[in-house]
């Protein structure tokens, strides 16, 4: 019989397919250029259902465990979220205590992935700009890139999460790593970043051990030439894009398990997060050029994560509480934003990353 955690992670997982299917055969059927209001609703689309998911944890999160009596709370509370203070022998108030601690950690890591995204969506677009791939091709790409990412953080979260349980240290590691990426991000800023396709890993790799067409076929992936089978370029373009998820979730995933040691909610807020970067691509594509100090806020946030990870035991020794985390989280971005709108960008210092065809 399967525990409360498989059955509710594989609803979980047949849910996000099930939107992944009507993304991929009933909304997006043609290959189109998304433009700025469609990116806009959809992005308030999946934000909204991500506060749907929020609200289902808040009332019911002692599903996602299956936690029935006080004892079996004690324990997970004990594994998980060491720092929420328990009623002795009161399990209704605790649980309610639990519930809203584990909702607040769900909402807080998806804000961090979702804010830690938009660095990913600036190496993205440098991506597309470098490989000339069509912007009416950008969807397509994005679609199959985020289903690879779903499969790798499910990798990377619960191989992490194990580590973590068994090695205490590795925290320590992942908040060094993360001060380092941090400050590395600061310092460079906004520094222009460029792509020699013929040079890229991927492209040098692929080229290596497998045939590939020279030229874009289309939206084809493959393309049958002389009896033999060819990767086309644009295939090559999502292997890239998965390469790229993949280092950032070196970033982003850490980043996660300094507001929550529980692999199910890091796992939960970074699907949201993920399934929103697509539509948050199109949107903030149109408008990165307005939020030129958001870079740095990025790099002081990764900053304050992986210093909150070092030092963890002194924080919950003096109380330091998860909505603490939110609220720099949210404090870091308003100042970064709100910089950007007081000292805008001189527009002919300004270059549009994205191609016009």
């Amino acid at each position: 019989m399967f525990s409360n955690e498989v059955l509710f992670f594989g609803g979980f997982l047949l849910a996000i397919s099930v939107m992944l299917l009507l993304d991929l055969g009933v909304f997006n059927k043609k290959d189109h250029i998304v433009k700025f209001g469609e990116a806009a609703g959809w992005t308030v689309a999946w934000i909204a259902l991500a506060l749907v998911f929020y609200m289902i944890i808040n009332t019911h999160g002692d599903l996602v465990h299956g936690v029935d009596n006080y004892t079996q709370l004690e324990a997970i509370q004990a594994k998980y979220a060491s720092h929420v203070k328990l009623i002795p022998g009161n399990f209704e108030e605790s649980l309610e205590i639990y519930r809203k601690n584990m909702s607040l950690e769900f909402i807080t890591g998806y804000l961090l992935e979702y804010a830690l995204s938009v660095d990913n969506i600036f190496v993205i677009i440098l991506i597309f700009s470098s490989f000339g791939v069509r912007p009416k091709y950008y969807k397509k790409v994005l679609f199959w890139g985020v289903l690879g990412a779903i499969i790798m953080r499910f990798l990377f979260i619960f191989l992490g999460s194990a580590l973590m349980q068994r090695f205490d240290w590795i925290i320590y590691l992942f908040g060094a790593l993360l001060v380092y990426q941090g400050g590395k991000i600061f310092f460079e800023g906004n520094s222009d970043e460029k792509i020699d396709p013929a040079k890229h890993p991927v492209v040098k790799f692929t080229s290596k051990y497998f045939p590939v067409f020279p030229r874009y076929v289309k939206e084809h992936f493959f393309v049958l030439k002389k009896g033999k089978w060819l990767l086309t370029p644009l295939f090559v373009v999502v292997l890239i894009v998965e390469f790229t998820d993949l280092i950032f979730a070196v970033d982003s995933v850490p980043a996660v398990f300094s507001v929550t040691k529980d692999p199910y909610i890091v796992f939960f807020s970074n699907i949201f997060a993920i399934m929103g970067l697509r539509s948050m691509f199109f949107f903030l594509s149109n408008i990165m050029g307005l939020f030129r100090f958001l870079k740095y806020g990025l790099g002081v946030l990764l900053v304050f994560i992986g210093a909150k990870m070092i030092f963890h035991i002194p924080l919950e020794h003096a109380g330091f509480k998860t909505v603490y985390s939110l609220y720099v989280i949210l404090g870091i971005l308003a100042v970064s934003i709100l910089a950007s709108v007081i000292f805008p960008e001189k527009k002919e210092d300004s270059e549009r990353i994205l191609p016009n065809s």
